[in-house]
Order: C-alpha cells, then sequence, then structure tokens
C-alpha cells in the first residue's frame, strides 16, 4: 500500500498571506492545504496526518506558538516552521528550543521557505519511521513471557548469564534457555541488536539495585 502523500499545512489568519504561501507551495510541486486559525487546523484533525506546518506567529484566540505547545500536549511531532512579520528574539529563541525547524520574517524569502519545508519533510519522514519501528519492535517484545522480559533487561546491562542467575535467584542453565527464548521470538542473533531496539522502543535495563540483589 502506498504511504499517504506529505502536505504543508498552512496556518495563518491574513486571507492574502494564506493564499499567497499555499499557490508558491503548490507551484513547488508540494501538495498544500491553508488553514484561517490554529483551531480550524486542530478541528481538521490534520496534526495526524504527514507532512509540517507553515505557522503565523500572531493569530487571534490561539497564536502560533499556543498552537504549538498545543500540538506538543497531543503528542504531535509534525515538524513547524514559523513565520512573523517581526523578528522578535525572545519568540524565536522559544519556538526553536521546543522543536522548530525555522523562524522566517515576512515578507519571507521563496528560496528560504521551500528550503525550511524541505527539511521539515524530511525530518517528519524520519521521525514515522523510528514510530513505526518501536511500534513493530513493541509488538514483538509483547510476545515474551513476564520472566522473559526480565531476563531480557538483565542481558541489556552486560551480564553474564551466571551474574543474572544469581540475581534472580534461578539456575544458570535456566538462564540460557529464557535468554534463547528471548532471541528467537525477537528473531535477533546478537545482543548489540538487542541494545539497539531496546534503546529505540524505551526499555531500560534492569537497575543496578535489581542487579545486586
Amino acid at each position: 500500500m502506498m504511504s499517504e502523500t506529505p502536505t504543508v499545512f498552512i496556518v495563518d489568519d491574513d486571507p492574502s498571506a494564506r493564499r499567497a504561501l499555499t499557490r508558491l507551495i503548490r507551484v513547488a510541486g508540494l501538495q498544500a492545504e491553508p488553514f484561517a486559525s490554529a483551531h480550524d487546523f486542530l478541528e481538521a484533525g490534520s496534526h495526524n496526518k504527514p507532512g509540517c506546518i507553515v505557522l503565523d506567529v500572531q493569530m487571534p484566540e490561539m497564536t502560533g506558538p499556543q498552537l504549538q505547545d498545543q500540538l506538543a500536549e497531543l503528542e504531535c511531532g509534525l515538524s513547524i516552521i514559523f513565520l512573523s512579520a517581526h523578528g522578535d528574539v525572545p519568540t524565536t529563541a522559544a519556538t526553536m528550543k521546543k522543536g522548530a525547524v525555522d523562524f522566517l520574517t515576512k515578507p519571507v524569502d521563496r528560496t528560504d521557505l521551500l528550503g525550511a519545508i524541505e527539511r521539515a519533510l524530511v525530518a517528519d519522514v524520519e521521525r514515522r519511521e523510528q514510530q513505526a519501528a518501536k511500534a513493530s519492535f513493541a509488538e514483538r517484545i509483547a510476545v515474551l513471557t513476564p520472566r522473559e522480559h526480565e531476563v531480557m533487561t538483565y542481558v541489556l546491562t552486560g551480564m553474564l548469564n551466571k551474574q543474572i542467575a544469581a540475581g534472580l535467584g534461578i539456575s544458570e542453565e535456566t538462564i540460557k534457555i529464557h535468554r534463547g527464548r528471548v532471541m528467537q521470538k525477537l528473531n535477533i542473533v546478537s545482543v548489540a541488536e538487542l541494545v539497539r531496539l531496546c534503546e529505540r522502543a524505551g526499555i531500560a535495563p534492569a537497575s543496578s539495585d535489581d542487579s545486586d540483589a
């Protein structure tokens, strides 16, 4: 199945600016979808789609930075490019610190904008690939028994089988069996690969307190 075409979402309360940006982006061969307000964008549910946002800073009811905060609460990772008619250093710094791709001043330079959009779309593809990989590994992790999962977290620490056995109070042979089942179920062949996959999935090694048990 083909992936959904990425969209550049334009959120700007100025009709003329919105039309100009939409035209510029479409002429560049990209899909564009304009919104007159942050509320309109949220109500459309477009934050769940692939793409990026070209977002005006100063808007009534909900400003661009406020929308950025709202999207963060919704765990939306869409990359944002801010546009402003005024160079506001504190606002620029705050939005960039929160992950904005760029902060451009109106009237925006065509090359600067399209370059920022290209970076934002690349970032979105990478983010979605990471999410998909994490979800896939989480599904594989879910088939482990509680004991296998526990043994896996010890394996992540680099401990030897006999050390893990001592920590869990079971035989070394049992640890070998559980360890083998973990590798088989997750379809991996090395501890290094297991460590990388668990890091991506946010699975932490057993704590030092557990290791000393």
